[in-house]
């Protein structure tokens, strides 16, 4: 019996839920979910893709259903790939295991590891794309489809403000403008990317240590690669010099030279201070916003961004929402470039 509209629904959210658990861990693969479930159409496997050399996230789910998967159904986040690399395809250990369906979100861009689907097909497994494609396309995957289409590494500019658009007081206080919750949020989010970046004014001015912390205040198992932008060298009693993560120092100014040398990276966090915010806006290497705004009014204080190439109203640089969230007192505004396409 086919597995219902419902259990299709509720796995591919399963899948989902695990592949955001490994982001930040993979790559250069992509962060992927899978659930098997069996003939009955009940869940016995999910995996995730491990990092770089480890199994992939079919196997994974593969390896907890063992028998279980013969004549059951596998649904995944990313079309199974299709070549031989560090680990075998998983089309091959898909068809090995006797699925009789494959469900998957979003097509493989990739000439090399693409056309798993027909592989599939070729050897007698039905197989469906579109599932849930949109949340996907929008969420765990983001970052790794962007770098596969774009050839570059995708930059999310996250910055937090007052109502007024401040991001520090008159003296240059600015902590703490958003609360408690919206913190924890950042450093959560921390603890899924590949790198960070500030510039060497904001390593002088807030010493930051940038590293992804629990709430408790301990380190995050993961930890992004922290990068330094900027002319000036950092101090060697600067807090990201610590052994929490590892540091690179940039020696540029140019968004477009910076973004070139962050090509090991899929998924980028700038963090700097509104300059370099500005350098990376004028340059149009900013691929979303997370703005996180609080309900405080300062009035005069540092803005959140300066420059930006923008001289009148018709050079705005404009924004597509895509979330709006409550996080305590806070909202939280994810954007992305007015001209991105929107999922059809």
């Amino acid at each position: 019996m086919p597995p219902t509209p419902a259990a299709l629904e509720a796995a591919i959210r399963t899948a989902v839920a695990a592949s955001e658990k490994v982001r930040g861990t993979t790559n250069p693969n992509p962060p992927v979910g899978a659930v098997i479930l069996d003939a009955e159409g009940n869940t016995v496997g999910i995996g995730a893709t491990q990092p770089v050399g480890g199994a992939h996230a079919e196997v994974m789910a593969l390896r907890e259903a063992g028998d279980r998967a013969r004549g059951g159904t596998a649904v995944v986040t990313l079309e199974p790939c299709n070549h031989h690399g560090r680990t075998p395809p998983c089309t091959g250990a898909l068809i090995d295991a006797g699925v009789a369906a494959v469900y998957f979100a979003v097509g493989d861009p990739g000439a090399e590891a693409g056309g798993g689907a027909a592989t599939l097909r070729e050897a007698g497994i039905e197989t469906h794309q579109g599932l849930l494609e949109d949340d996907v396309t929008a969420g765990p995957l983001r970052a790794w489809l962007h770098k596969q289409n774009s050839g570059r590494a995708h930059i999310t500019w996250k910055f937090a403000a007052s109502l007024d658009g401040r991001s520090s007081a008159a003296d240059g206080t600015s902590q703490w403008i958003t609360g408690p919750l919206a913190r924890a949020r950042v450093h959560a989010e921390r603890a899924q990317l590949d790198a960070i970046v500030v510039g060497t004014g904001t390593v002088l001015y807030d010493n930051p240590w940038l590293t992804a912390r629990l709430p408790s205040g301990e380190l995050a198992d993961h930890q992004p690669v922290r990068i330094v932008v900027g002319m000036s060298d950092i101090p060697e009693t600067s807090r990201i010099l610590d052994d929490a993560a590892p540091t690179v120092h940039i020696r540029s100014r140019d968004p477009h030279e910076i973004v070139d040398a962050l090509s090991e990276y899929t998924d980028v966090l700038l963090e700097g201070g509104p300059k370099l915010a500005g350098a990376f806006l004028a340059a149009r290497r900013v691929d979303r916003i997370l703005a996180y705004i609080a309900p405080v009014l300062l009035g005069t204080g540092s803005a959140a961004l300066e420059g930006a190439g923008v001289g009148n109203i018709e050079q705005a640089l404009r924004f597509r929402r895509e979330r709006v969230e409550t996080i305590g007192q806070d909202l939280l505004l994810s954007l992305v470039p007015a001209d991105t396409p929107t999922e059809e």
